[in-house]
């Protein structure tokens, strides 16, 4: 009596283990590297359930494996590293606010330059420098031209 031929559900037993393997491992990368624990082939050997022999034999693996264990954006969960998108956003966010405080300042050295007019005005006359003109912090900056270095932009 011949046995019949179990070859073909073997092999498709074996090639359905081996990508269930695969993933594993894949899952357990991306596990790791979204928690911001080190990928290497052993925590990745371990978390997936596989020998560190078996990720080395296998390129695509291996090859992640080493870029993530290499690169310098490792040091932060993946979850927490930045876009291009959102960095343009900050340094948009960060160049209006370093308008906005460019504008504050001129506005503020050229109220100060005026206070320190009326004060020296009022001093060679001889009037106390007591009742200034009001300031007004909402006034547009003009440009300042004094003698005084602080009031210049370096």
């Amino acid at each position: 009596m011949t046995r019949a031929d179990n070859t073909r559900y073997l092999a498709r037993a074996a090639a359905e283990r081996h990508q269930k393997t695969l993933e594993r491992a894949s899952d357990a990368i991306e596990r790791l590297d979204r928690t911001g624990r080190p990928v290497t082939f052993s925590a990745v050997a371990a978390a997936a359930g596989v020998s560190r022999a078996w990720l080395y034999r296998h390129p695509g693996i291996r090859d992640l494996i080493s870029s993530l264990r290499s690169s310098p954006a490792t040091s932060s969960p993946a979850a927490q590293r930045a876009t291009a998108e959102s960095l343009r956003a900050r340094l948009d966010a960060a160049r209006d606010e370093i308008t906005r405080l460019r504008t504050e300042n001129a506005t503020l050295r050229h109220q100060l330059a005026r206070q320190l007019g009326h004060n020296r005005a009022g001093t060679l006359a001889g009037q106390p420098a007591s009742n200034p003109p009001p300031l007004h912090p909402a006034s547009p900056a003009e440009p300042c031209h004094s003698d005084m270095s602080t009031t210049q932009n370096p």
